[in-house]
């Protein structure tokens, strides 16, 4: 048990949080309503399946350069106490975990399968050769509501593509904030990153820049899917977001306590844009 509990930690398993919502969102928007709740049972777990499997692979990938970073030096692959191969095993599970899934959706999930298994484990190596590892990571957890929406309506939409655009400039922007963090190790290591490219305050302005491209996406995903006006709140809030984040930038001089408060910030508008989003399609039927 106390295995299992250091494993939970290491792949970071609250941050489903981050994906999950959205996949909700994608899933209700192709419903048109509510989806079924067997629809809903498997894009749960693929959701799981695809986020261990991609946590699960960046920690074995990045097991070297976490032992030499002050800031994850404390890992439990840095510090020998998990071994190399519970991390191979988590992502051979969590891949296996995200086709069965895919297959009890439709086909078309089945047939894309590929495409998301390579995004997942590319992942992790690009940050040794492209400032651009960002967006992969948002593409990465975009393909959350991506896949959500082709398992329910079993095509690809415009609204579809708007909040796979959405959420991977979401994804990107944050984490172009949380490579802050390691800004100096970064350089020193040669792990690439937008900061790093182009300094730590282009970084910040980048990031808000995102999240205003995010909102217009989220904007138009609405208005195509022919949305109820209570759908105008979920904007609302991410407008919100936006202005907090804005102020966090000025009043956060730490990058570390700056991180910690995008995070909570962000994890909350994903579960109450969630919410809004039902509001308007199930209400608005």
């Amino acid at each position: 048990m106390n295995a299992l509990r250091i494993f939970l930690r290491e792949i970071r398993i609250e941050h489903t949080l981050f994906a999950l919502p959205f996949a909700y969102v994608g899933a209700i928007v192709a419903a048109r309503g509510m989806p079924s709740w067997w629809a809903l049972l498997w894009i749960t777990l693929a959701v799981l399946g695809a986020r261990t499997a991609a946590m699960a692979a960046n920690r074995y990938l990045d097991r070297d350069i976490d032992a030499r970073n002050p800031r994850t030096a404390k890992r439990a692959l840095a510090t020998g106490r998990l071994a190399p191969a519970v991390m191979l095993w988590a992502t051979l599970l969590g891949l296996a975990l995200l086709l069965v899934s895919a297959w009890q959706l439709n086909p078309l999930c089945v047939e894309l399968m590929p495409l998301a298994a390579l995004g997942l484990l590319l992942y992790p190596l690009c940050k040794r050769f492209t400032w651009l590892t960002h967006f992969v990571l948002g593409a990465v957890d975009a393909l959350a509501p991506l896949g959500a929406y082709i398992g329910v309506a079993g095509r690809v939409d415009a609204p579809a593509l708007l909040l796979f655009l959405a959420v991977t400039l979401w994804v990107a922007g944050f984490d172009i904030l949380y490579a802050l963090m390691d800004l100096d190790v970064d350089r020193v290591e040669g792990v690439r990153s937008l900061p790093v490219r182009f300094g730590a305050g282009s970084g910040r302005i980048l990031s808000i820049v995102m999240h205003v491209a995010m909102l217009v996406a989220l904007a138009l995903a609405g208005v195509l899917a022919g949305a109820h006006p209570i759908y105008a709140v979920g904007l609302l809030l991410a407008v919100g977001l936006i202005v907090l984040e804005v102020v966090f930038l000025r009043r956060s001089a730490n990058v570390f306590v700056l991180n910690e408060r995008i995070f909570t910030a962000n994890m909350a508008f994903s579960v109450l844009f969630l919410a809004t989003t039902a509001a308007a399609f199930i209400r608005g039927v």
